[in-house]
């Protein structure tokens, strides 16, 4: 049984799909759908950081949450909801970028580098089968990711009465919160490789055409997690100078 911590890609992902057109989902097909969707949200991400405009950053991740949810129960919907999802969560993580940089120079350039050699680098490993995605491996990340959930809705909630755990807080320098964060960029990154599995799997099984687009969906959800990670933990490193 397939396993994932992507709330995206899990074991009902590739169930009871129906493949009424005969056109089917490939590899290089999903590699193209990743390399728009990614350049649709780097652009809107670009437009709200040049602009230093932080009134996108609200509507476009309650405008994201919406439409990500749209995506997971009508993928069928994926060519459309997909670049959509893209330009709201670029949107959001220009003016969040924004915020990041008025602290610390360089640290967004930082982050989009460590993200995609991080993403280029597990892809080769998987592909070269350095890193194995086995039963045990992904019930490991499974449980962590679900743990780094747990922490984050404890977190949520202490802040509605005005409080919130120190090690979420990126401006606690503290060698406990940058382990705590090494830890959440470690498991985001290995997301990856359960996401890479989940979309092999999906194309050897003949998964309908638009399941292309859902495929990058999945991925561009685990690629914003590891993004702002990484932001926060360069934060916290730089906290210490």
């Amino acid at each position: 049984m397939m396993r994932s911590g992507n709330p995206a890609l899990n074991k009902k992902t590739f169930e009871n799909l129906t493949n009424t057109r005969g056109s089917v989902m490939t590899l290089d097909g999903t590699v193209n759908k990743t390399a728009i969707s990614l350049g649709l949200l780097m652009v809107a991400a670009y437009y709200t950081y040049s602009k230093q405009d932080l009134s996108l950053i609200i509507p476009g991740f309650i405008g994201g949450i919406v439409v990500f949810f749209i995506t997971m129960f009508k993928k069928e919907w994926s060519p459309i909801t997909v670049p959509i999802y893209a330009v709201l969560e670029g949107l959001a993580l220009g003016g969040i970028s924004a915020i990041y940089a008025s602290e610390y120079t360089g640290i967004v350039q930082q982050a989009i580098f460590l993200t995609f050699g991080i993403f280029a680098t597990l892809l080769f490993a998987y592909k070269t089968k350095v890193i194995k995605p086995t039963e045990n491996f992904k019930l490991g990340i499974v449980a962590a990711t679900g743990g780094i959930a747990l922490v984050y809705m404890i977190s949520l909630v202490m802040s509605f009465f005005g409080g919130g755990l120190e090690v979420m807080n990126p401006t606690n320098s503290s060698w406990l919160s940058i382990g705590f964060s090494l830890f959440v960029v470690v498991i985001a990154s290995l997301n990856l490789v359960l996401d890479f599995d989940y979309i092999e799997d999906a194309v050897d099984s003949g998964a309908p055409k638009y399941m292309e687009w859902y495929g990058a969906f999945g991925l561009l959800v685990t690629l914003v997690w590891l993004y702002l990670e990484i932001l926060r933990l360069l934060t916290k490193l730089n906290g210490r100078d």
